[in-house]
């Protein structure tokens, strides 16, 4: 269980991001990486298929990292971790919202030798989302070290102007370029990129605004990660915006005239009065 100490929340304010250790044991992680290797080869545990699978074996560039984003929806060895109450509290309490539901998970393999994700803030995507800040728990399932192609995040960048999404997300030439010419319009010329080292079940948390990527992987080994992005229970769409960011992809469970996001596609968590999406916890436990 998550129970962060005042000092951690401050901390996070300051930084944009908190590393924690321990957030899930050695048994899930290596129960994770085995179902990893089936979702990338195309078997899904529910017979769901994840809204983006962005990287299928045989058929999609090696050069570029895999990534499933709602692989929750396709297999419980992942929803599991991602629709953990505690992450949703911890999300909620350093968000300073009143509960914190699911907008996406992402399932990320990047082997030896794959190419960067470029720098980028997840809110710059949302527009189409209010409240758009966003609070993400990256979950590493490998040890990762600062040359294996762990997400490195930009201390402080949450607290710059709020920039719109720019350049290629896979395997951009200099994943920097966006974020650094975001520094220079703050007036610093080195910001501060931190690598995030984690043994495998450790990770962190980072703020919808926080730049982050990740470089080339030049270890030896794979660096495989799992994240859960949260968002506030009380968002609530925008449908003004909803062709913005990745709208056209999850505006797609918008219902004619109504604001609210459902609980069948973004669950609720937790929330300070008790609340958490019903269905959860039956459908964990399903054979």
């Amino acid at each position: 269980m998550i129970e962060l100490s005042q000092d951690q929340i401050d901390q996070f304010n300051d930084d944009g991001f908190l590393f924690v250790d321990n957030l899930i044991d050695e048994e899930t992680v290596e129960e994770i990486k085995q179902h990893y290797e089936l979702m990338f080869r195309g078997t899904f545990e529910t017979g769901i298929r994840p809204d983006e699978v962005n990287w299928q074996e045989g058929t999609s560039d090696p050069s570029l990292t895999r990534q499933i984003c709602n692989g929750w929806k396709g297999d419980r060895a992942i929803a599991r971790v991602v629709l953990r109450e505690d992450i949703g509290r911890a999300c909620a309490t350093m968000g300073g919202w009143p509960g914190a539901r699911i907008k996406v998970d992402n399932v990320l393999w990047k082997p030896p030798g794959t190419r960067p994700l470029g720098m980028h803030q997840d809110s710059a995507y949302l527009a189409w989302i209010n409240p758009s800040d966003m609070i993400s728990c990256w979950i590493a399932l490998d040890d990762t070290t600062a040359d294996s192609g762990t997400m490195e995040v930009v201390r402080g960048s949450h607290k710059w102007r709020h920039s719109k999404p720019e350049g290629e997300f896979h395997g951009p030439e200099d994943y920097q370029k966006y974020m650094l010419q975001a520094a220079a319009a703050e007036g610093i010329d080195e910001p501060e990129v931190v690598p995030v080292v984690a043994k495998k079940g450790g990770g962190s948390f980072h703020h919808g605004w926080t730049w982050h990527g990740s470089g080339f992987n030049r270890a030896t080994f794979p660096r495989r990660s799992l994240v859960s992005h949260c968002i506030s229970s009380e968002s609530e769409y925008v449908p003004e915006n909803i062709g913005t960011g990745t709208g056209p992809m999850y505006g797609r469970y918008m219902r004619h005239g109504d604001r609210a996001m459902g609980e069948d596609y973004f669950p609720i968590l937790w929330t300070r009065d008790g609340h958490r999406s019903p269905w959860i916890d039956g459908w964990l436990g399903a054979a």
